[in-house]
């Protein structure tokens, strides 16, 4: 018994240096923190109503994406955009997402666009680029968050009657 007293005794004294552990600080678990978040991608991509059913979160961007391009295409469809510019068939629009779901659009022209009026179409896009169905916000860690995006939108060519 007394053999098994002193190792006791022994395990006791010897064993307090393992809840000796150094707790980190705040400071060094929010650094840790802050360092593993990847803050170049979303949690949720942004998404309108008909792509919250689609489980997925590649398939949920991409029906995303085709949703606001077909949309962007049909609102410049009314316009004379592909009249005045026929050898304009693309444009490129930076589409941002604000937290608090509005929308902002920027049409994108390479730098050496001179044969372009990029203030006329600018502002023809911001007089249809309007009412739009609800978009919600990209999500980072729960919480919305502001994104941006390119969106290649193709003009279509209308036939003059």
């Amino acid at each position: 018994m007394k053999q098994l007293f002193t190792f006791l005794i022994i395990f006791l004294f010897n064993s307090c240096q393992y809840f000796d552990k150094q707790v980190p600080s705040e400071k060094e678990l929010l650094q840790k923190e802050l360092k593993s978040i990847n803050w170049k991608e979303v949690d949720e991509y942004p998404s309108v109503a008909e792509c919250e059913k689609i489980g997925g979160k590649k398939l949920r961007q991409q029906c995303f994406f085709e949703v606001m391009s077909k949309l962007i295409q049909s609102k410049l469809d009314i316009d004379s955009l592909s009249i005045l510019y026929p050898e304009l068939d693309t444009i490129e629009v930076r589409v941002t997402i604000f937290p608090n779901a509005t929308m902002k659009f920027e049409p994108q022209f390479p730098k050496d666009s001179v044969e372009y009026d990029t203030i006329k179409i600018d502002s023809i896009l911001h007089a249809r680029l309007i009412d739009f169905p609800k978009v919600n916000p990209g999500i980072k860690r729960g919480i919305p968050v502001k994104t941006q995006f390119i969106l290649p939108v193709i003009l279509k060519e209308k036939e003059n009657l």
